[in-house]
């Protein structure tokens, strides 16, 4: 079926846009993210147009199709392209997106039998559980590299081809076959492109997964004044009150400014002369800065002190009402001068005797 012109110069108004996104280094500007979207919406009029046309069946074959058509089943591709540049908030909506046109651009080689044995395999691969696809385990770092290698040496044999035929294109005008033999050079190397970008995007899926389910960071432990950096570290002290250089600090430790000048906390500036005067009748020695009952209750908090223990040397007082208790303690105390009556001192050490 001959497509309406409008649609022909579009198309390839829209590919001359996508190939001047590529050489531009101004990403991050709101001028490219403007062109990104007019350029999207070029392919989006595009593949409405083929749509509406039903330039595409699944009960045809390749044979079925004109050579002018065949360019047009790279829309899905360009859209998937151009997609995941779209500047959104909402990163994994995009690449989802892009997932779904990638897939439209697969099944649509796969009905008209334009997939290799190669590729086939993989397209099941994908379509069977796209969540776990990928070309080489993640965890074979050696099988990873060696695909990516033959893979690399594929894709430069396919635009090496591609190139070949684009350079004369101009003389494919009149030859029908070249210009088909152009069209599917092309469909080729989009086909390889795409098994790499699901397998990126399959990645990046991932890591936002895990991202969005990693649980929330675990809350510091209050400051300790004898906690200068990590717990059990080089600078860690046992000192419940703070040094007397931290005292004359206001109780604030470590380096004022970074080594860019950058303040790092807090400071007052005072006048060097000043602040020795002030230091000339302080104590030699660090004056408390808790009662014993603080310190005991800090060193409780933190569990240094041992509570309980062993009571086995402590007499338990005796009521003089109950009588059972007043006779049971006095047959022991008659029993026991009984046995050391019985048995004077060193009688059983016979062992020195003459």
């Amino acid at each position: 079926m001959e497509e309406p012109q409008s649609l022909r110069s579009l198309f390839s108004s829209a590919k001359d846009d996508k190939t001047s996104l590529e050489s531009r280094g101004d990403t991050n500007t709101e001028t490219y993210r403007d062109l990104v979207n007019a350029t999207i919406t070029k392919f989006k009029e595009c593949q409405r147009q083929v749509g509406i046309v039903s330039l595409f069946s699944s009960n045809e074959s390749l044979d079925d199709l004109s050579t002018g058509d065949i360019q047009y089943m790279t829309l899905e591709y360009h859209l998937a392209e151009l997609t995941q540049r779209a500047a959104t908030s909402d990163r994994e909506a995009v690449l989802r997106q892009a997932l779904e046109q990638y897939e439209k651009f697969l099944t649509r080689l796969d009905e008209y039998e334009l997939l290799s044995g190669g590729d086939k395999r993989l397209f099941v691969q994908y379509m069977a559980n796209p969540t776990t696809f990928t070309l080489a385990p993640t965890s074979d770092a050696a099988a990873r590299r060696d695909i990516k290698v033959r893979r690399f040496r594929e894709e430069k044999e396919l635009k090496q081809k591609l190139e070949y035929l684009s350079r004369n294109e101009a003389s494919l005008q009149s030859d029908d076959d070249d210009t088909r033999r152009l069209y599917l050079a092309e469909l080729l190397l989009y086909t390889h492109q795409t098994f790499q970008a699901l397998d990126l995007l399959m990645q990046e899926l991932e890591m936002l997964s895990m991202m969005r389910n990693a649980p929330p960071p675990i809350q510091a432990p209050p400051d300790d004044p004898r906690q200068r950096s990590s717990l059990g570290g080089a600078n860690y002290s046992d000192r419940v009150d703070p040094s007397l250089s931290q005292l004359l600090n206001g109780g604030r430790n470590g380096p004022i400014l970074n080594s860019r000048g950058k303040p790092m906390q807090p400071f007052t500036l005072l006048d060097r002369r000043q602040q020795l005067q002030q230091g000339v009748f302080r104590s030699g020695h660090n004056l408390p800065t808790m009662t014993i009952d603080e310190y005991l209750d800090e060193e409780k908090r933190r569990g240094n002190v041992v509570q309980g223990g062993e009571q086995s040397g402590i007499i338990a007082e005796i009521d003089p009402d109950d009588h059972d208790a007043v006779d049971k303690e006095t047959m022991k105390a008659r029993n026991w001068d009984e046995y050391v009556e019985a048995n004077p001192k060193g009688s059983g050490n016979t062992l020195n005797r003459g």
